[in-house]
């Protein structure tokens, strides 16, 4: 029995970030693989010339755009298995002429980073709600033990309720790590179905109900234009005294100027992994609010995830050329949803 063909396109190093050695070799022994064994990433004129009778295109981190050349010459292409995010500037030339008329499948990993996404979540959660950093920076930083600036009670994890902003794969992922907590879990998402919400075992609420009810609010949404400053100063305004804000989506969903001035009054507490622009400036003022945490957008780092990526991506082709259903794979009525 043939062996399907496949065109892997990422770098070595991409591989060895991706890839556990034993899932890449299952991966070289169960399909006919032109590799990519070099650390230069292909060109899209590469591709397109090396792209002619495979029937599976491997893509990741630093694979170019896929143009309507290389799709002229996909004569045999049937699935399409991105070993990283967002599919969305990859595909975006080439969707509507050529993925959706030829039924071609579409694989997106980003599921694999989501986990890593809110395990980094529930941590910012944790050390914002405590005060963790003040306190040892406090320790670090001046003669004390306790610094009585720091408050040394409040309202933490447990007890609280969590408004989480969209039932995203990040956003659904995080849920799953707040059950084993006492709190009451709001969602806002237009998608999310009476049922959906019943199943996951939380509430639905329009945005203002949930910042007006939420000690914590954690931000899950994707970067699209509906989403763009989604959350806004009347928003931000609504959250009770001492609250705290993460936000590990991206910066462009809420209005960075109104959440500024907001943290400036010094009431609230921002945990941001995500900022507009990326890196902020050196003197941007949120950088230098002792109530404003911020780390360089790392939430999706990690072993766990990155290696889950290969796993699933290899499953996907697995399970395609098996005849059976494709998990992850991008259905084509959400592609105009997608970040």
């Amino acid at each position: 029995m043939c062996k399907p063909t496949a065109l892997y396109a990422p770098t070595v190093s991409h591989t060895e970030r991706v890839f556990r050695p034993e899932v890449y070799a299952r991966f070289l022994d169960r399909f006919d693989v032109t590799e990519n064994r070099t650390n230069k990433n292909l060109t899209a004129d590469e591709i397109a010339q090396k792209i002619r009778g495979q029937e599976a295109l491997v893509t990741g981190w630093g694979v170019p755009n896929l143009t309507p050349a290389i799709m002229e010459n996909a004569d045999q292409l049937k699935i399409i298995a991105h070993s990283a995010g967002s599919v969305k500037g990859l595909l975006g030339q080439i969707w509507d002429k050529y993925i959706v008329p030829r039924r071609i499948c579409v694989f997106s990993a980003n599921h694999a980073i989501a986990c890593n996404v809110a395990e980094s979540t529930l941590g910012l959660i944790l050390m914002a709600t405590h005060r963790w950093m003040d306190q040892a920076l406090a320790i670090r930083t001046k003669p004390v033990w306790k610094d009585a600036a720091i408050p040394s009670n409040g309202q933490y994890l447990n007890g609280s309720t969590v408004g989480v902003v969209s039932a995203s794969k990040v956003g659904r992922e995080t849920l799953k790590l707040l059950k084993p907590f006492d709190v009451k879990v709001l969602v806002y998402d237009p998608f999310l179905s009476d049922w959906e919400a019943g199943a996951l075992g939380v509430e639905k609420a329009d945005l203002d109900t949930l910042f007006k009810r939420s000690d914590i609010v954690t931000v899950h949404a994707p970067s699209i234009p509906e989403t763009d400053k989604m959350i806004t100063a009347r928003h931000l305004a609504l959250l009770r005294d001492g609250a705290v804000l993460v936000n590990t989506s991206r910066g462009s969903v809420l209005d960075q100027d109104a959440l500024l001035a907001e943290c400036q009054k010094g009431r609230l507490i921002a945990a941001l992994d995500v900022t507009t622009p990326e890196p902020l400036p050196p003197d941007h003022p949120l950088r230098k609010l002792p109530n404003v945490i911020i780390t360089p957008h790392v939430s999706g780092a990690g072993h766990y995830g990155y290696f889950k990526i290969g796993e699933t991506t290899l499953q996907a082709l697995e399970d395609h050329f098996a005849d059976k259903p494709v998990q992850s794979a991008i259905r084509y009525e959400t592609w105009a949803r997608l970040a």
